[in-house]
């Protein structure tokens, strides 16, 4: 199973975990507009690999494994959603952005982007050179 496949279903199961637990095929399957048995298929195949912890009819709960592998990829969405948005891309463009990026980015790209997301969220307001990266986007010049 390809890491992408792997890293999408267990975030996405783990953000409906938070709401309702067990998860079902049907619950997936409405998220992204799939077939409940395509949603099954998937769902034996992360059990296989011990990802998930899944009975037929009842549900779906993430194992330990799962779990890690959802929490590291739901931050590494989470910074670089937030990155993107400090360069002024809108929300949702920022969000799909996030979903493709978070699969194939470095470790150590992400630990950079990590620590400049933190440093500019403490100090963005009044931080001129942020200032004038966006004066520059906008006008194609240089502020002196």
């Amino acid at each position: 199973m390809r890491k992408r496949t792997i890293e999408d279903y267990v975030e996405l199961l783990y953000k409906l975990q938070k709401e309702k637990e067990p998860v079902h095929t049907n619950d997936i399957a409405n998220v992204l507009d799939f077939n409940p048995s395509s949603v099954t298929e998937v769902f034996q195949k992360l059990s296989k690999e011990g990802y998930i912890n899944y009975e037929k009819y009842c549900g779906v709960t993430l194992t330990k494994k799962g779990k890690k592998i959802a929490i590291a990829t739901q931050k590494k969405h989470d910074t670089l959603k937030k990155f993107l948005k400090i360069l002024g891309v809108g929300d949702k463009i920022a969000n799909k952005d996030a979903c493709k990026i978070e699969h194939v980015v470095n470790s150590e790209t992400m630990k950079r982007l990590t620590k400049f997301v933190e440093f500019v969220q403490r100090f963005e307001e009044g931080s001129v050179w942020l200032d004038r990266f966006n004066y520059y986007y906008e006008t194609g010049k240089y502020i002196k």
